[in-house]
């Protein structure tokens, strides 16, 4: 391992999300950990920084003018980035694989002539030094290895690429404010609405488990949803599902693009638009109850009957384990 330092985003409201601590889990294989964020972070997340060997986080003081969504664009949290690598002269740059993160760490990385590499699946050190990262593309059927060979690399990482684990030994977390200027011309927030979360599941983009219907369901997601509560788990729908106005998101090339440590699909026939966002999940169980269903191809386990059948029986098992345990 080379001494360099590693700066990881965190989220815009100085939250220490699983994602985070995943990156900080990376970037201490890849040299000295720091983070930057464009909040304030509380004491809770300072001490969960603290666990994961990050001893300073740069706070972003941006200018006055800026308030509200505003200071979330992906302009303004470029423009932090940026200045928050040529403060720290950082080699590394980490953040998550989010739609706004990744709008911001391509901004950044063209302002700082960096190597960008997006919805890196892993990242390490090759012999020669270099920061690599490997990628699933073309739906899932390729693997590529990415070397990045200028002196700056920024990479968002996809969530559940590694099992977060703290360091050896806790630190003592400072924060240090940095001046940031923002000279990019910026779009004004008129409005925003906020959707409330009706459920503590995990997000579908960052959970290590997902449970996915299909057309399979008819329209009754209820089973689907029991079992995704039962394993703690995210729930997502097929295209067609959410256009039958069935569910609300949909997992697929041109919806969320998902690589959790265990994907179920239930009734989901496993179209090719469908198996571009979900063939990178690390273990595959499908659940049809037509044995010819082209998802069967791809699942490491095939379970064949009706699906209320049998995530129902499943999630009645994994319950009474919960409760013995």
């Amino acid at each position: 391992m080379t001494n360099r330092t590693v700066l990881v985003l965190l989220d815009p409201a100085g939250e220490v999300r699983p994602s985070v601590l995943e990156l900080l889990t990376i970037g201490r294989t890849l040299g000295r950990v720091e983070a930057v964020t464009l909040e304030a972070p509380s004491v809770e997340a300072l001490a969960q920084l603290g666990a994961y060997g990050v001893e300073t986080v740069h706070q972003a003081e941006l200018p006055a003018d800026l308030r509200g969504d505003a200071r979330h664009l992906s302009a303004v949290v470029a423009a932090v980035l940026t200045a928050a690598v040529r403060l720290t002269d950082a080699d590394v740059v980490l953040a998550p694989s989010t739609f706004g993160a990744k709008e911001a760490v391509a901004l950044a990385g063209h302002a700082l002539g960096a190597g960008v590499i997006i919805d890196a699946a892993g990242v390490a050190e090759d012999d020669a030094g270099h920061v690599v990262g490997t990628k699933r593309v073309f739906a899932g059927s390729w693997d590529t290895v990415s070397r990045v060979t200028t002196d700056v690399a920024a990479l968002t990482v996809r969530a559940n690429a590694v099992v977060p684990q703290p360091a050896e030994a806790a630190v003592a977390t400072e924060v240090e404010g940095f001046a940031v200027a923002v000279d990019a011309v910026l779009p004004a927030v008129t409005a925003r609405t906020e959707k409330a979360r009706d459920s503590d599941r995990p997000t579908l983009e960052e959970a290590a488990v997902v449970v996915a219907g299909g057309r399979g369901t008819e329209g009754d997601f209820g089973p689907v949803e029991a079992f995704a509560d039962a394993v703690g788990g995210a729930v997502g729908a097929t295209r067609d599902a959410v256009f039958e106005g069935w569910f609300d998101r949909y997992i697929g090339q041109t919806g969320v693009t998902i690589a959790p440590r265990l994907y179920v699909g239930a009734g989901v026939s496993g179209a090719p638009h469908h198996r571009g966002g979900m063939q990178a999940s690390q273990v595959i169980v499908a659940v049809n109850n037509d044995p010819e269903a082209p998802i069967f191809e791809i699942c490491d386990f095939a379970v064949v009957g009706d699906l209320s059948d049998v995530l129902g029986q499943a999630a009645e098992v994994i319950r009474a384990h919960k409760q013995q345990a």
